[in-house]
């Protein structure tokens, strides 16, 4: 292997929720502000910490600030109801490949813009447990900002013993996912089709490859040596 960390994104990359955080979250804002959301704008904050992605959206409606938390909690209480109703599942293939590189040596690691209680929750619904299926988990609760900064994927090495850049893979299905993954000046910077971004505007951020979904990270990796 020519990596010792492949660090995931979750909803979308090795998770498929059917795109509930997205539909949810636009609700949320619309419900509070009377206002739609335009699909640019709401893709402009997928997959960062939705906290911060309800500020974003809030300040490119140019709508008060005030109405953060009030929103947040509704998304929050929503997204559970709506994975209670329709639970997610993993993206076919996911966890044979997790096992395959862990059995090779290599560290896998989760990343989200979730706060831990949702992603915790998350895991528990498909299954897996860190420690046991995945080596680590970092959330938007774990770093001082979440994507596009790099500081998730800085906290997938800490958490795991990886200490080079140059070792680490970078994988997600939003812009967002792959300029951290650019900007934490990872070896493998990969765009998975799986998700949010079609392969047009992933290729707009600056990547090392585009993928069908995670599960050719292994012959991507083969293919490297």
């Amino acid at each position: 292997m020519t990596i010792r960390l492949a660090s995931f994104d979750m909803a979308g990359t090795t998770i498929d929720e059917g795109g509930a955080v997205y539909a949810v979250l636009r609700t949320a804002v619309e419900r509070a502000t009377r206002r739609d959301v335009p699909d640019d704008l709401l893709s402009r904050w997928s997959g960062t910490d939705k906290r911060e992605a309800i500020v974003g959206i809030l300040t490119g409606l140019d709508e008060d600030l005030a109405q953060t938390d009030a929103i947040f909690t509704a998304f929050s209480d929503d997204l559970v109801a709506a994975y209670e109703a329709d639970p997610p599942v993993l993206i076919p293939g996911v966890a044979e490949t997790v096992q395959q590189l862990r059995a090779q040596g290599v560290k896998v690691a989760l990343q989200t813009g979730y706060r831990r209680e949702v992603a915790e929750g998350l895991l528990d619904v498909v299954g897996w447990k860190v420690g046991r299926d995945v080596d680590a988990l970092a959330t938007a609760e774990d770093v001082t900002a979440s994507r596009p900064a790099p500081y998730l994927v800085f906290r997938t090495m800490e958490a795991t013993g990886v200490v080079d850049v140059r070792d680490v893979l970078v994988a997600g299905d939003t812009v967002n996912d792959v300029l951290a993954g650019t900007r934490a000046g990872a070896r493998f910077v990969v765009g998975v089709l799986t998700g949010a971004h079609t392969v047009a505007e992933l290729g707009e951020a600056r990547h090392t490859h585009l993928l069908p979904s995670v599960v050719d990270v292994p012959q991507l990796l083969s293919a490297e040596r």
